[in-house]
């Protein structure tokens, strides 16, 4: 059990196709933790529902929000769409005494960094960019286009990987190993910073 208030949030990042998602997914087999939830403005999905994977709203009420300062950070990403996490959702997990993950990219791990010094962001890559191209490959139903945008969002991804304190490469079929490696890291930061 952690205590309450403390900066008890993990970031967890990385480009399309690294599989942060399924990382996080296997912690929750041996970590009590409890996820950040994005606000966005874009559509919902057929299997999505409010709060599972975000926090749904229209473009007008994100830019509503922006200009009533609620969100603790924000960015526009290559698909045209806001994505961001409000205050009131930094607070929400901070008290929840459970491990917190937060999944972001890169601009956001910045602004975290500028907010929180203190808060530990953890870096997932794939061996190459050619693995990552052809993971967003298999999920198929994506654009030429859009594969296209991701790895060039990805290329600028990988020109701040030093605001990351961690790093982990998730290998072709090694992920149980990649989510031992996240695993790991939480526990010492956490046994280092005394229950942070």
């Amino acid at each position: 059990m952690l205590n309450k208030g403390k900066n008890n949030i993990f970031i967890i990042s990385g480009p399309s196709g690294a599989g942060e998602d399924s990382i996080i997914n296997g912690l929750k087999k041996y970590l009590n933790i409890e996820r950040v939830i994005t606000t966005t403005d874009r559509k919902m999905r057929k299997d999505e529902s409010p709060g599972n994977p975000y926090y749904f709203i229209s473009k007008k009420e994100f830019e509503d929000g922006i200009k009533n300062n609620l969100f603790f950070e924000y960015a526009k990403e290559y698909n045209d769409n806001f994505y961001g996490v409000t205050r009131k959702e930094i607070e929400r997990v901070k008290n929840c005494a459970k491990i917190g993950i937060w999944k972001i990219e890169y601009k956001g791990v910045i602004t975290a960094k500028k907010f929180m010094p203190k808060i530990v962001a953890i870096f997932i890559n794939a061996p190459s960019l050619k693995v990552l191209e052809k993971r967003i490959r298999k999920r198929g139903k994506i654009s030429e286009k859009s594969i296209k945008e991701r790895i060039q969002y990805t290329k600028e991804w990988l020109k701040h990987s030093d605001i990351y304190d961690y790093s982990v490469v998730n290998y072709e079929g090694k992920l149980n190993q990649a989510i031992n490696d996240v695993k790991k890291i939480i526990l010492s930061v956490i046994a280092r910073s005394d229950g942070l």
